[in-house]
């Protein structure tokens, strides 16, 4: 790993959560930060924006009594390696493939928030014998949906989006101080939720590390220049999701308000009232209470 993938953070700086071991591990051209907790078949955790490994600490021990739990850091966010690159989402996925090649594990169940679960839909599409069962935490599935009126305040909740995705303007916007995470967190939040600074600013100050902010800005140019057309081209994929999957998502976040994705054939939809984006955090018992029974096979 070069020096400037990692100016500035070091696992030392991790923060600690009971029961959690820490290590690098080697994904083909990446290296990634790995958080880990129990014992038992493997269970992936996959991050959002703009958050890394310690959005799952509420979710870490419940899920460790039954799994092993896996918890990388995608690469530019976190501790992981920040590289050049474009960020396609495609490649996070592929990052993730070679997380579980160089652990020796084959099929493996999924739950992933945000960035983190459209790239767990890439895998499940394209890779589905590496997917046992998804569980995806507010996210839009990687095709559109049957156009609604509602569908015209996406511009306005997406904003900030194409702000991140300026080149310069978009890293400058996170370098320059902690304020635009601090604010998007909180304004995606649902009514109830409640942070403290020191939460904010765990999420905020890694961002402000230059390599990681260029990541993110790349992450959503790449987003919005090609994955989304690319998306919107190819049409409705429900039908090529074979890997059983359930969507939670929280009515009271932009998702849940304006987008509302609709169940497919493997797909089913659960939404948790007041609950905003943030569902790892905001509602980690409701989100156990739906995804428990759902990775171990219970019901659909």
């Amino acid at each position: 790993m070069s020096g400037s993938d990692r100016v500035g953070v070091s696992l030392a700086d991790v923060p600690a959560v009971r029961g959690v071991a820490h290590r690098d591990v080697q994904a083909g051209e990446v290296r990634l930060h790995v958080a880990e907790a129990g014992d038992g078949p493997p269970l992936i955790l996959l991050h959002g924006w703009p958050q890394h490994w310690w959005s799952w600490r509420h979710l870490i021990p419940a899920l460790a009594e039954t799994y092993r739990v896996l918890v990388p850091d995608l690469r530019g966010w976190g501790w992981s390696d920040a590289p050049p690159g474009d960020y396609a989402k495609s490649t996070f996925a592929a990052d993730v493939l070679a997380l579980l090649d160089a652990e020796g594990l084959g099929a493996v169940r999924i739950v992933a928030h945000d960035w983190g679960a459209y790239a767990a839909f890439l895998i499940a599409l394209e890779q589905p014998s590496r997917v046992e069962r998804l569980v995806a935490l507010d996210v839009a599935p990687p095709w559109p949906g049957p156009p609604r009126p509602r569908h015209l305040a996406l511009a306005l909740a997406g904003a900030y989006q194409a702000v991140l995705a300026t080149p310069g303007l978009g890293a400058w916007s996170l370098t320059s101080s902690g304020h635009l995470v601090r604010s998007l967190i909180r304004g995606a939040s649902g009514p109830q939720a409640t942070w403290s600074d020191e939460e904010l600013n765990l999420y905020a100050d890694v961002l402000r590390e230059p390599a990681r902010a260029r990541a993110s800005s790349a992450c959503y140019r790449t987003f919005l220049t090609r994955e989304l057309p690319g998306a919107l081209s190819r049409g409705d994929r429900s039908s090529e999701l074979h890997v059983p999957s359930l969507l939670i998502i929280g009515g009271a976040g932009p998702l849940g308000r304006v987008l509302r994705p609709e169940p497919g054939p493997t797909l089913r939809v659960e939404t948790i009232p007041g609950a905003g984006h943030f569902l790892p955090e905001e509602a980690p018992e409701a989100v156990m209470e739906l995804t428990a029974p759902f990775l171990a096979g219970d019901g659909s």
